[in-house]
């Protein structure tokens, strides 16, 4: 049943499950929900959300992704990122944390997921390489910083407004330094002293819950040195609620289109990145253009049942991985657990003291940058690392969103230059000039092609053609007018081996068959 399975891709590996398969994978989604829950609660609180609507992020938009797309390993939930792009872009239009603000990120959410589920529909998945790997390494190192500075203030027990850019909130901090509590900072620092020493004692450990459960007990020990610190807000226990959406009010979600095609966008590079890498460890073909579907999906059903946009986790993927996931499966059990804590422990997150939370989004933020890509992109291409450090700056200095869109631009600049000069290898075989052409022949290497024809010293010019995969209009129209020009001059322009799409596009051209190129094999 190909119709069926096209439209419930998870009945094509479901049945084959066997009980063995099952126990495994319950105790790989365990081991995730557990490495889940405090990051949610952190993602959440850098989107400027609720602590329990990051565990709503990781319930429902799991269960959909996991369930509609196609790789094994791919856990989905909320990241960095996504949340801090949501929240550079909401927080001009409300209050961080009221209710409007957080209709808005749901909104927000619902068109993302649109915009990704047409990408996939229309099959166009190879858009998202649009985006490319240095854009994601700049725009992840930049908004690492700027998650970093953010939390600073609440690392130190500073009470400041949150700004828009990551120099307002260091020119904040520094008109305010002389405002820290000791005990806020001294509970942040010792949550990062614990997670680091987790992380390289025993990396296989969940360091991150592990160093907010001491850190809580020592502030709930000690009341009279830490009874003042803020603690996270408490919320009643259950499972993600409806929520109902503005889809009728057509000059808000106009207003949230630039940002939610940003963080769509964003959320696929992410998402089949991830999904690529794994895949290429688990000999495994990826679909890139259900994977996409199941993504816009996840998220628009996401936003009905409260959960904000996610996307591809670095973290929970590589643990589904590593920890022997036999099918998608691990990361529906996954949202399953959260999904219990969700209902039976809200009362125990009202005992994690905020600085703590701070000093676990530090420990997140140092993990965000992959100092090695970085270091291989210096070395491998130099034009690669600046698109990487333009991106980067332009996450400092402009809004997140805007940062994406500088560094896509960057990288169609630095590709089109690179393009707009094929290699062009000229030497002179009996009296005839010939030109081997390595690249297509478009808009942008059209006027540097004709150049070098016309530095040619000979009437008689060959194209050696079998490398040119591709021509434009530009292309077309330009070696039509060469030949006609060395047909003026007593000579001659022939197509060596020229591909059969190539010869078809240059005989389109109206006049073509007057027009003296030559083909030849």
């Amino acid at each position: 049943m190909p119709h069926l399975s096209h439209l419930l891709p998870f009945l094509t590996w479901l049945p084959r499950q066997s009980s063995r398969s099952l126990r495994q994978d319950l105790l790989v989604g365990l081991s995730g929900a557990i490495l889940a829950l405090p990051q949610s609660i952190a993602y959440a609180l850098i989107a400027g959300l609720p602590a329990e609507y990051g565990l709503y992020a990781a319930i429902v938009p799991v269960l959909v992704a996991c369930l509609w797309g196609s790789s094994w390993h791919l856990i989905c939930g909320p990241t960095a990122a996504i949340s801090i792009v949501l929240y550079a872009s909401i927080s001009p239009l409300a209050v961080a944390g009221s209710d409007d603000y957080i209709t808005l990120v749901l909104l927000l959410t619902f068109l993302g997921g649109v915009f990704q589920l047409l990408l996939g529909m229309l099959r166009f998945g190879a858009l998202v390489n649009f985006v490319s790997h240095s854009v994601v390494l700049g725009f992840t190192l930049g908004a690492a910083v700027v998650i970093a500075l953010g939390q600073l203030p609440n690392l130190m027990g500073m009470d400041l407004p949150s700004q828009a850019t990551a120099l307002r909130t260091l020119q904040d901090l520094l008109n305010h330094a002389g405002e820290v509590d000791l005990p806020s900072l001294a509970l942040g620092l010792a949550t990062l002293l614990i997670g680091v020493v987790l992380k390289l004692w025993r990396p296989r450990w969940p360091s991150l819950l592990i160093s907010l459960v001491v850190v809580s007990v020592i502030a709930w020990l000690l009341p009279s040195v830490f009874g003042h610190v803020p603690r996270v807000p408490a919320f009643v226990g259950q499972l993600p609620p409806l929520s109902p959406l503005p889809l009728l009010d057509l000059e808000l979600i106009l207003r949230l289109l630039p940002s939610a095609v940003a963080v769509g966008m964003l959320g696929l590079v992410t998402s089949l990145s991830i999904a690529r890498s794994l895949s290429a460890r688990s000999e495994q073909l990826i679909d890139a253009n259900q994977e996409i579907r199941a993504q816009g999906l996840s998220n628009m059903v996401g936003a009905l049942f409260s959960g904000y946009l996610s996307s591809g986790s670095f973290t929970r993927s590589g643990l589904s991985y590593d920890a022997g996931a036999r099918s998608p499966l691990a990361g529906v059990f996954s949202a399953l657990w959260v999904a219990l804590f969700a209902v039976t422990g809200a009362g125990l997150i009202a005992h994690l003291p905020i600085p703590a939370m701070a000093g676990s989004i530090l420990l997140i933020c140092w993990g965000l940058v992959d100092h090695r890509a970085i270091r291989s992109l210096f070395r491998v291409s130099r034009s690669e690392f600046l698109v990487m450090a333009l991106t980067a700056a332009a996450t400092l200095l402009l809004e997140l969103q805007t940062a994406i869109y500088a560094g896509v631009l960057a990288s169609l600049f630095f590709y089109l230059k690179r393009t707009s000069r094929p290699r062009v290898q000229q030497s002179r075989e009996g009296g005839i000039d010939v030109l081997r052409v390595g690249g297509s022949i478009f808009f942008g290497a059209a006027h540097y092609l004709q150049v070098r024809l016309q530095r040619c010293q000979g009437p008689q010019v060959v194209i050696d053609a079998r490398q040119i995969n591709f021509i434009d209009y530009s292309g077309v129209d330009m070696l039509h007018r060469e030949a006609r020009r060395l047909k003026r001059n007593g000579g001659s322009l022939t197509l060596h081996r020229a591909r059969p799409q190539v010869i078809e596009e240059l005989q389109k051209l109206e006049g073509a068959a007057l027009c003296p190129i030559r083909f030849e094999e």
